[in-house]
């Protein structure tokens, strides 16, 4: 997380989202209510990061300090699932936004230029666009749409 950090040039207490595989496994890490549960079901896996209440099974450093909360998701990218499928277990995951840049950054080609010697590991995933995924605040009774990006805000509206 340090290096992240470094690399992006994040404060310290820079919220992290957890990649999860499925639905069942987000459920271990947070607290789900009926209605929450309907909208990551219908909307998993996808380009979306859901903020929910963290559970004891999250570690300390993942969790909003003030508010408890963890942010989630379940990707869609085959790549990435493969890499949760192999691990067994949820990922630390963050958008790629460097410095002085107002994008993400996605060209495989272009970060390995800039990052290799940072890194341990690239894995070419191929060109995945510059918007990141959008952020659905659903730790109260209605969602509430923090960042919009990739994914379509209108199931939560």
């Amino acid at each position: 997380m340090e290096r992240i950090c470094r690399i992006r040039h994040l404060p310290d207490g820079h919220n992290f989202t957890l990649m999860c595989r499925d639905l069942s496994e987000l459920s271990t890490y947070s607290f789900v209510d009926n209605v929450a549960f309907r909208l990551i079901k219908n909307n998993t896996p996808g380009n979306y990061t859901f903020i929910l209440k963290g559970t004891k099974d999250v570690p300390r450093r993942l969790l909003q300090e003030k508010r408890k909360t963890i942010g989630l998701r379940v990707p869609s990218n085959p790549i990435a699932l493969a890499l949760l499928e192999a691990l067994g277990e949820p990922m630390l995951s963050t958008s790629l936004m460097l410095p002085g840049s107002e994008f993400t950054e996605s060209d495989p080609e272009e970060i390995k230029d800039r990052l290799e010697k940072q890194v341990d590991l690239i894995i070419h995933g191929g060109y995945l666009g510059q918007q990141p995924t959008t952020v659905i605040d659903l730790t109260d009774d209605s969602p509430v749409v923090l960042r919009e990006g990739v994914g379509d805000v209108k199931p939560f509206l």
